[in-house]
């Protein structure tokens, strides 16, 4: 029954509450922009950076602002976004699948803000944690990697900070170390390697030599390595099997 479950939720807060849990302010999540429309809302570099972000993850994305800094009208230039040249009025997030604002302006953050929870739009206002449903991490892509870094936004900067020094930890060939991983597991489960070995297989892949031969730049010996070990598997497979299967991927 409703009641029931509203009862024992609070029961659980509380009690966490009472052992000094504190229990996470956002539930994390990877959000799917591709072909949806994306609103931003202001004109200088932080806005860039925001609708840069949108569009590199396929998003269709509109910036509304009177003014445009050279960042924005260059990205309007190669067609990654379409710029309107006007101020905010009740109404433009009519569309949207997601919004972003960056604004100062208090009647403006509140105007957005409505509009946003009225059409039940997810809706960041850049520094202003009160007036957002979501917030953006720091991010570190490898490739079909995705590390996000947040403080729940109570210091962006650090999360940054922390963010570059894991760049240490994951380096650039952590791309190709993807695709490489994703080309065995689908050598894996074509021959049929169960689901227990496979997990076997990527704890050898893991702790193997593979991506410290990737970063040395020795691509061929990797590769061999992996067939190797796919061999162990039971998978019969080549180096150039494998190099075949990476340019078609």
């Amino acid at each position: 029954m409703p009641g029931k479950s509203l009862s024992l939720l609070g029961k659980y807060e509380n009690d966490h509450v009472k052992r000094g849990v504190c229990m996470p302010g956002y539930y994390p999540i990877l959000l799917d922009v591709r072909g949806q429309q994306a609103i931003v809302i202001g004109g200088d570099r932080i806005a860039s950076a925001k609708a840069a972000a949108l569009s590199a993850c396929g998003a269709h994305v509109t910036v509304i602002s009177p003014q445009f800094g050279k960042e924005l009208l260059a990205q309007a230039q190669r067609q990654e976004v379409t710029l309107h040249a006007k101020a905010y009025e009740p109404g433009d997030l009519a569309g949207a699948f997601v919004v972003v604002a960056v604004t100062d302006d208090p009647q403006q953050i509140e105007a957005i803000w409505h509009e946003a929870q009225e059409r039940g739009q997810p809706v960041n206002i850049v520094d202003v944690p009160a007036r957002c449903t979501f917030i953006v991490p720091s991010i570190l892509r490898r490739g079909q990697l995705t590390i996000a870094v947040s403080t729940e936004g109570a210091s962006p900067s650090l999360a940054k900070r922390i963010r570059h020094q894991l760049e240490d930890f994951f380096p650039p060939a952590y791309d190709r170390y993807m695709q490489l991983a994703t080309v065995a597991r689908a050598h894996l489960r074509t021959h049929g390697v169960s689901y227990d070995l496979r997990d076997k297989f990527f704890g050898d892949f893991f702790t193997g030599n593979i991506l410290q031969l990737l970063t040395e730049g020795n691509e061929a010996e990797a590769l061999a390595n992996t067939a190797q070990l796919l061999q162990r598997y039971g998978v019969p497979t080549t180096t150039e099997t494998i190099l075949t299967d990476l340019r078609e991927a």
